[in-house]
């Protein structure tokens, strides 16, 4: 009688080693799917110069189609939760900025073509100053900005 317990044994060793031969001789890397990173974009100190990095265009429009939840006291800045809606037609990207943070751009939301324009996530701040929404759309930027005061700091503060 044959023993299946010693058949599938042997099996996954010799998927294993093989799967660690084609890692060691480097098969098996992520080259061609690691995201783009916008190193430039996210250590620009000033919001002109960061979204001309990250979206092409500095020119932005206030607009009341974009509402930020974020709350108006956070207790911990380590952990904002920010919720970022918009209405505007045919929205390409949406970025978040703490305006007071060392490092101002916290993160950038390529969409794709017919998706909600809804992002939402847990931000760090350093102390307390605007949220600012930046919605890309037509070549043109629209922003919305909501003030949040942090009483601890996240950003080692």
């Amino acid at each position: 009688m044959i023993n299946n317990k010693r058949r599938l044994l042997l099996q996954g060793s010799l998927t294993a080693g093989a799967l660690g031969v084609a890692i060691g001789a480097g098969l098996l890397t992520p080259h061609s799917v690691l995201a783009a990173w916008p190193e430039k974009a996210f250590k620009a100190k000033a919001m002109p110069e960061m979204l001309m990095e990250l979206m092409g265009v500095d020119g932005v429009e206030e607009s009341g189609d974009i509402q930020i939840k974020a709350p108006d006291i956070a207790e911990n800045g380590a952990v904002v939760p920010v919720t970022i809606t918009t209405n505007i037609a045919g929205a390409e990207s949406i970025a978040v900025i703490a305006v007071n943070n060392p490092a101002p751009l916290i993160a950038s939301y390529d969409l794709g073509e017919g998706t909600e324009g809804f992002v939402s996530t847990r931000i760090k701040m350093g102390k307390s100053g605007d949220v600012v929404a930046v919605v890309k759309s037509g070549g043109k930027l629209y922003s919305a900005r909501k003030e949040v005061k942090v009483t601890i700091g996240g950003c080692g503060g």
